[in-house]
């Protein structure tokens, strides 16, 4: 039967034998070749000294996308080439990275992930190559551009220390000074073991470096209009300089962190000290891991003078302990994590779902944070649906806003206001909060019940993420807003006594990584170290920092980096993550503040009682924000057709699949009908003396070949169907005809072998 060179044929190909100009050749049985050694080799420049480049794929050759099984490869003595040979099959497409690690040797090879590949079209290495290419780590695409993301934490754990608020408090000496702080992990001694001298002197102050265990990392960042210094860097020899309002971050990368003690030197320069002389070493302090608390809290410490070994003032350090999610759920397959599609701007997300129910008595008819409400703004064409997860006491993430609930301890029908008992939603497992009747703080204030509706199942609070994963149209996407308590500038909290942070965000991290499945996800919330852990405990969706910035409608919090939008925007390029959520407020003040967000290439929502306005909504969409988020969608929503951009996106490319769907199938029917032909022709042609080998024919063939080829591609603009179908079999009427012509110039194939140039682009590489 003839073989449609355009249809996509996944049969295994064979090794055929080489013909010889005899008048007899034996008959050869053919072999087939499932597998065999491919080169992978990959230029990667600039590497620290315990680093290794790895390689990942889709094979089991390959470590199936898994970080624990990555193949690492071997550098070739003087050169920035990695290379390896590894098994792959040739039956089938080969999808790979390539990433930059740290083998801790000590703890049976743990894997530390620095940097990899994170494209979002892997690389690929088709079943028809038949030479090994050499690649360039982070160019996939070959046009220069690197695609490269940080890594996350696998095994290792992420120390920040945090100097903000001007922590320095020295003698009056020292005033005025401007200090550089250095953070250096230093080992810890026991039992036989030798503690690393250190000289005093500054020049030498660096000699405890060498001592470092493997995968011990320390980069720096401070909070400033240079993105350059925004942008974590490695930490130089004597520290960062830290200036009056400053915000530094320090961030120490450790395999354990029970193994080592960091020393704090403070250094500065003399007024006397000429353009090259180094730094001055003023003092010192240490930081012992046991004085550490689970993941957050703040440490005021005495700093000893370098010299006279006296007290010579304090120092202020907070800090923030990131910890690797246990089991780890991400792989190296895919990242989402500094992804967004630069053509989707003016995205609509539903704030709350449908919106806030309880912030004004004119609220929205259907109880805000239940599927009822999501699923309301989903059908009313959102592209985003925005909603608060908190933890109940039982560690299960639940949907809700407000910290606290009011309950009464009469029954549903009997209420009494005066005797409304406000608690914390932390403290009612999930059996409480959906069984008990629970107020709103605005309904036992007003003394008025808002809403009615115990006998409607989607209409009840506290509905669970996992649930919410179930419940809504996969094609709609979720901003999952994490409630953390944060400390306002008066020093008093949101909320007292919350669950540790790490625990927290784990718990929430595990039901989206085993539920979202294809679900586009973006992760926010308004205290920046939360953004700072989910950053670096997952690696496949992204994060936003929420700011509401300069405002009269809130009280402002005491952490510095929320105090404005050109705060945020410094926070989010030093956390490495997507982009900000804005105050409405503090942008329609001044328009020019979403140019600094996407100069610094993030993505920028807003939100804001602002919002709930057709005319605002459109005016923010001309100012090029990527998504407004906001109430009454099914009201205020600027769409013509109410559908989710991604649901719409998925039809158009379901129609297009169908299409091709079509054209093959009428393909294989047509092909079909003329076998029994094909058939007589190949055995006329067998029988019939070779004709003479004329050139010019075999270059007419090929340039009808090249003009075949775009069938697939001529089928995706062909917008009716049915026309679509009946021109497609006319095209493959005239491509059959050319065929047979091709058909009958296989009978002298191989008599002129200097004339049988085959297009390599055809073979295997198992030919």
């Amino acid at each position: 039967m003839q073989r449609w060179f355009f249809l996509d044929d996944r049969k295994k190909q064979k090794i055929k034998s080489q013909e010889k100009m005899t008048t007899k050749t034996e008959a050869k049985p053919d072999a087939e070749l499932a597998s065999q050694p491919w080169l992978f080799t990959v230029i990667v420049p600039e590497l620290a000294t315990q680093e290794q480049v790895f390689i990942t794929g889709n094979t089991p050759e390959l470590g199936m996308w898994d970080h624990t099984r990555v193949v690492f490869l071997e550098q070739e003595q003087g050169t920035e080439k990695w290379s390896k040979s590894i098994t792959i099959p040739n039956t089938c497409d080969v999808y790979y990275r390539y990433g930059i690690c740290t083998v801790i040797e000590d703890k049976c090879n743990v894997v530390l992930v620095h940097r990899w590949e994170t494209s979002l079209k892997p690389r690929i290495l088709k079943h028809t190559m038949l030479h090994p290419i050499t690649d360039v780590f982070g160019d996939i695409e070959c046009n220069g551009v690197l695609k490269v993301t940080r890594g996350w934490l696998t095994a290792q754990t992420l120390l920040q220390f945090k100097f903000i608020n001007n922590p320095l408090k020295l003698k009056s000496r020292m005033a005025g000074k401007n200090m550089y702080i250095k953070v250096t992990p230093v080992k810890l001694s026991f039992g036989g073991e030798t503690e690393p001298h250190v000289e005093e002197s500054s020049q030498s102050i660096d000699s405890v470096d060498s001592e470092l265990p493997s995968g011990t990392s320390v980069e720096v960042a401070t909070l400033d209009n240079d993105t350059a210094l925004c942008t974590l860097h490695p930490q130089e020899q004597f520290g960062r300089e830290y200036k009056p309002n400053d915000v530094l971050l320090i961030n120490v990368t450790i395999p354990d962190m029970k193994a080592l003690a960091y020393l704090i030197d403070l250094y500065s320069y003399s007024s006397r000290a000429a353009f090259d002389d180094p730094p001055c070493h003023i003092g010192y302090t240490y930081v012992l891991p046991n004085m550490f608390q689970p993941s957050e809290g703040s440490l005021e410490l005495p700093v000893t003078c370098n010299v006279k070994h006296r007290p010579l003032g304090t120092i202020k350090i907070q800090y923030l302990i990131a910890r690797p999610m246990n089991p780890n759920l991400c792989d190296l397959e895919v990242s989402y994590s500094k992804y967004w599609n630069p053509t989707r701007t003016g995205l609509e997300v539903g704030h709350r779902g449908l919106g806030a129910s309880f912030k004004t008595k004119e609220g929205n008819a259907i109880r805000e944070n239940t599927v009822a409400s999501l699923k309301k703004a989903a059908a009313s064409g959102a592209d985003y649906l925005e909603f608060d997860v908190q933890l109940s006491k039982d560690m299960i993430p639940v949907i809700y806003h407000d910290y606290t609930v009011c309950i009464s301890m009469k029954r549903k029908k009997e209420v009494d206001f005066s005797e409304m008992l406000e608690l914390p939603v932390k403290d009612l497992t999930l059996e409480h909060l959906q069984k008990l009747k629970v107020y709103h703080l605005l309904e036992s204030r007003n003394h008025e019940i808002l809403f009615d509706d115990e006998d409607l199942e989607e209409h009840q609070p506290f509905p669970t993420l996992e649930i919410l994963m179930s419940s809504i149209n996969i094609h709609v996407g979720f901003n999952v807003e994490l409630k953390w308590n944060m400390e306002l500038h008066d020093g008093s909290f949101e909320l007292n006594n919350p669950f540790d942070m790490n625990t927290y965000v784990d718990k929430v991290l595990e039901v989206v990584l085993k539920h979202a499945g294809r679900r586009r996800i973006v992760f926010s919330c308004f205290n920046p170290d939360i953004c700072t852990l989910v950053r670096n405990k997952q690696n496949r969706y992204p994060v936003m920092f929420l700011t509401q910035g300069v405002t009269n409608k809130y009280q402002p919090y005491r952490d510095p980096r929320c105090a404005s939008i050109e705060a945020a925007v410094q926070s989010a390029i030093s956390s490495d993550i997507l982009g900000i959520v804005v105050h409405t407020e503090d942008l329609l003040r001044d328009p020019t503040q979403v140019k600094l967000a996407t100069d610094a290439g993030l993505v920028i929502f807003c939100w804001g009682d602002d919002n709930n306005d057709k005319k605002t909504i459109k005016k923010l969409k001309a100012m090029g924000l990527h998504a407004v988020i906001y109430d009454k969608l099914d009201e205020y929503t600027t769409k013509d057709v109410k559908e989710s951009v991604f649901l719409v996106e998925a039809r158009e490319s379901e129609r297009e699949l169908m299409r091709l769907t079509a054209l093959n199938e009428s393909a294989i029917n047509l092909s079909g009908s003329r076998s029994s032909l094909a058939s007589s022709a190949a055995l006329e042609q067998a029988t019939a003396p070779p004709p003479f080998l004329d050139l010019a024919v075999r270059h007419k063939l090929q340039a009808n070949r090249s003009t075949v080829t775009t069938l697939e591609s001529l089928a995706s603009s062909i917008e009716d169907f049915d026309r679509n179908l009946k021109r497609n079999r006319d095209i493959i009427s005239r491509v059959d005809k050319e065929s047979q012509v091709k058909e009958h110039t296989n009978s002298f194939k191989g008599l002129f072998s200097f004339g049988d140039c085959k297009d390599s682009s055809k073979k295997s590489r198992n030919n």
